[in-house]
């Protein structure tokens, strides 16, 4: 249940008790940074809803990227392309010296999800993907922040770097983990992002670890009705694997989660297939755990291109580690959003949301995302992130706003639409700012960013970072 609190943190945060004020130096600072975002509302609006409507997939990103990046160049940033061997990721940085203070964005689109910006079922013509994720949201956010914080410092003289990372494919491909082995944010002293979601919140969900492949199976084509005994189908080793990996389901750990799609199973019934693929999630909280049953998988597919006369080749697509939460960040993050506070819709956008939540069973309160959510943990199934592995390299926090009328899930038709209307565009403009806020609160709080280095150190313990997916290059035509 996503609004079901499993374990609070701090209770002095709870609405209605009594908890200590602290004083704000650069409060003006960060409500004029709210202003100056809220009086871009159309500017924004325009940018993410052209995002939107290209619904470019990962490391396809290239006019949504161009996009996001000319915004940021004709701001005042200083812009750098095609980094870490992917051509639409990039690096804008304003400023010089110490803190660093990185903001990330996406703008990468899912496949299969097609929607238009209404309140029931109707797919767009010619459109293959959508934004499902609200990402076109996401990166939008990040750069209307980083605009934000720069006037700020322009104006008021202050020290200090912000730095937005252009973070192509989180979908899958993994983005961020190559922009991290390139050592992109080993001078990075905190690193903010954001999600876009049905609630507002500071980011409460341990995004567990995934790694990724796609096992591409090699047989002998044939007649299938004349000569099958010439034939060794492909397909029947990827059946054969997906056969022995859900037979594997009984003796793994029950909070694992183990997924597959074929993308490919032959073309026609009566020629046995030569060539089969099928593309493989593995995903746990322990980074290690996910190795180890990753590995298992693959033990599975040789198997299975040996029972079946076939030949097995498999590319690591992606791997992410897990999403690091620091409590000494959310706490001041926490005052930020609430400073902020929910969304609020029109009647024009409740009308709509209510029609959205007639897909739904048991929706909740259409005015939830009017209000922030108290920090704590979630009980929410987890999903996974490239982010953890910014988490791990430096101190990471981030939020959740309200995109969508409560009740909305992620990767869904809803989700499409309401990131195409105004709804998103508000929840958009809660992030910008909430992100605003904390930015110039790092630039003017050493203490903070002190406290969140070691506590960071705390929790990696003695583990030394390195890549689940390995030296590969980038899996730029994962999406083919």
């Amino acid at each position: 249940m996503r609004y079901l609190i499993l374990i609070l943190l701090f209770p002095t945060l709870l609405y209605g008790q009594k908890r200590k004020v602290i004083a704000d130096p650069v409060a003006k600072n960060k409500t004029d940074a709210a202003a100056q975002i809220q009086n871009q509302y159309d500017h924004y609006k325009g940018i993410a809803l052209k995002i939107w409507d290209y619904a470019e997939v990962g490391y396809k990103e290239v006019k949504s990227s161009a996009l996001l990046q000319n915004e940021l160049r004709n701001n005042g940033f200083d812009v750098q392309s095609g980094v870490a061997g992917m051509p639409t990721a990039f690096v804008a940085s304003y400023g010089s010296g110490e803190p660093v203070i990185g903001l990330l964005a996406e703008y990468d689109a899912l496949p299969g999800i097609n929607q238009g910006a209404v309140p029931e079922r109707i797919e767009m013509a010619g459109k293959t993907s959508g934004h499902a994720c609200g990402h076109h949201l996401f990166g939008t956010a990040s750069v209307a922040a980083a605009v934000a914080v720069k006037k700020q410092m322009e104006a008021n003289g202050w020290k200090g770097t912000v730095r937005v990372f252009g973070c192509p494919a989180e979908e899958g491909g993994s983005g961020k983990v190559y922009l991290t082995r390139a050592g992109l944010f080993k001078d990075v002293d905190v690193a903010l992002h954001w999600h876009p979601d049905d609630y507002n919140s500071v980011e409460f969900n341990v995004n567990i670890a995934n790694k990724s492949a796609k096992f591409r199976f090699y047989g002998v084509s044939s007649h299938a009705s004349m000569s099958p005994e010439k034939g060794r189908s492909s397909l029947d080793g990827v059946e054969a694997m997906n056969m022995m990996v859900n037979m594997m389901r009984e003796h793994i750990p029950s909070d694992a989660r183990i997924h597959y799609v074929i993308t490919n199973g032959g073309k026609a019934p009566n020629v046995v297939p030569d060539f089969a693929e099928v593309y493989y999630y593995v995903r746990h909280q322990n980074k290690d755990e996910v190795i180890s049953l990753f590995n298992r998988v693959t033990k599975a597919a040789e198997g299975a291109a040996l029972g079946t006369g076939t030949t097995m080749k498999y590319e690591v697509i992606g791997g992410t580690h897990d999403l690091l939460l620091l409590d000494t960040l959310n706490v001041a993050m926490q005052r930020e959003v609430e400073r902020v506070g929910g969304v609020i819709l029109s009647p024009q956008d409740l009308e709509f949301g209510k029609r959205i939540q007639a897909s739904f069973d048991n929706a909740p309160d259409i005015m939830a995302s009017s209000k922030v959510l108290p920090l704590m943990k979630g009980f929410e199934p987890p999903g996974s992130t490239d982010v953890g592995d910014v988490s791990y390299n430096a101190p990471t926090v981030g939020l959740r706003a309200a995109t969508w009328i409560p009740g909305t899930p992620t990767h869904s038709w809803q989700a499409v639409a309401c990131g195409g209307t105004d709804i998103g565009i508000k929840g958009m403009m809660v992030a910008a700012k909430g992100l605003s806020n904390m930015a110039i609160e790092l630039l003017h709080n050493p203490k903070l960013i002190a406290a969140a280095k070691k506590e960071l150190l705390q929790k990696k313990g003695n583990y030394q970072y390195k890549a689940l997916l390995g030296d590969r290059p980038p899996a730029l035509n994962y999406r083919d």
